[in-house]
């Protein structure tokens, strides 16, 4: 080999030690990627998820949000983190869709409200959910809240569930939302919702259902005539890694980062109450039409999804006999 060559391979050796020194001096990125929209929940709980972690981890490391779907849609962020281009997803009801049990969540007025979540969570999400997650390939390092879920759209106010008998609704990406809104009569679809503005507005879509958080900060009230208060489903939020990218960050960081996703949990849940007192008034104030739905009536017709789940996820009937008696 020739002097001049062997020199710039020497060259080329040194700065990519140098390189690689400077990159892990500077402390382990990890790229947390939501599809929330600017004063969403999801924005405000993954800045202060952001805000706790990078406190402490100093210059161990550092947590990067990618919010509004900048690392794309649901099911893109949770290709990512298997890829290990992206480290965490912030996501909800997509997660139904990949792990069987975590559809108890898409099952009508099971979660009461947040004081019941919490027994839920502490008696049957961390013993019976998470282990069911992971052997799936997914870790969930916290639970945070997506929401109470309620119907918008433009064809007229929904009270009882033959109200919604034809309407083009859209729905995330979870086979029990789609099974349970065919079963009240609607014509139910899944869309991701970056996309769900627009659906809206050229009438692809009558309708669609979200927690007011979502609702408001992807303007849907701009695109929408009637809010209807039918709080179907509590859906929670997640904070996902792939299990064995996980693996791989050091421990100490990840020990760090999985702490600072629990300890956000008190923020979500203080942030989201105030938040949906406020964003009712705002949508009302805004022009959109609110109505009470009857709940009740949709309580009457949902044994059957209710059943279905019991007869198609294993242990599904004990789950949900269980979280019922939580709430009593």
């Amino acid at each position: 080999m020739k002097i001049g060559t062997s020199l710039k391979v020497l060259g080329t050796v040194v700065l990519a030690g140098v390189f690689a020194s400077n990159a892990f001096a500077a402390g382990y990125e990890l790229k947390l990627g939501h599809n929330g929209k600017p004063g969403s929940l999801f924005e405000a709980c993954a800045n202060e998820f952001a805000k706790i972690a990078n406190a402490k981890l100093g210059d161990k490391g550092k947590v990067t949000v990618f919010g509004a779907g900048q690392l794309g849609k649901d099911k893109e962020m949770l290709k990512k983190i298997k890829l290990g281009t992206a480290h965490l997803a912030l996501n909800s009801s997509i997660m139904a869709s990949k792990v069987d049990e975590i559809g108890m969540f898409d099952m009508p007025y099971l979660v009461k409200d947040r004081a019941h979540m919490a027994k839920i969570e502490k008696e049957i999400f961390w013993p019976t959910l998470a282990p069911a997650a992971e052997k799936k390939g997914y870790k969930i390092l916290a639970l945070w809240e997506n929401g109470f879920r309620h119907i918008t759209n433009n064809v007229k106010p929904i009270d009882v569930p033959a109200d919604l008998k034809g309407i083009k609704l859209r729905t995330p990406s979870s086979v029990w939302r789609v099974k349970m809104f065919k079963s009240y009569g609607a014509n139910p679809s899944p869309l991701p919702f970056g996309e769900v503005f627009v659906a809206l507005k050229t009438g692809t879509f009558d309708g669609q259902e979200n927690p007011f958080a979502q609702i408001a900060s992807a303007r849907f009230q701009e695109v929408q005539k009637y809010l209807s208060l039918t709080g179907h489903v509590y859906t929670p939020g997640y904070i996902v890694a792939d299990i064995k990218k996980w693996a791989k960050v050091p421990a100490d960081v990840a020990a760090i980062v999985e702490q600072a996703a629990k300890d956000t949990q008190p923020f979500v849940y203080k942030y989201a109450a105030e938040l949906e007192k406020k964003l009712l008034a705002e949508l009302i104030a805004g022009g959109i039409t609110v109505n009470d739905a009857n709940k009740q009536a949709f309580i009457d017709a949902s044994g059957p999804i209710y059943e279905e789940f019991g007869k198609s996820v294993a242990g599904g009937t004990d789950m949900v006999k269980k979280a019922i008696a939580l709430g009593k």
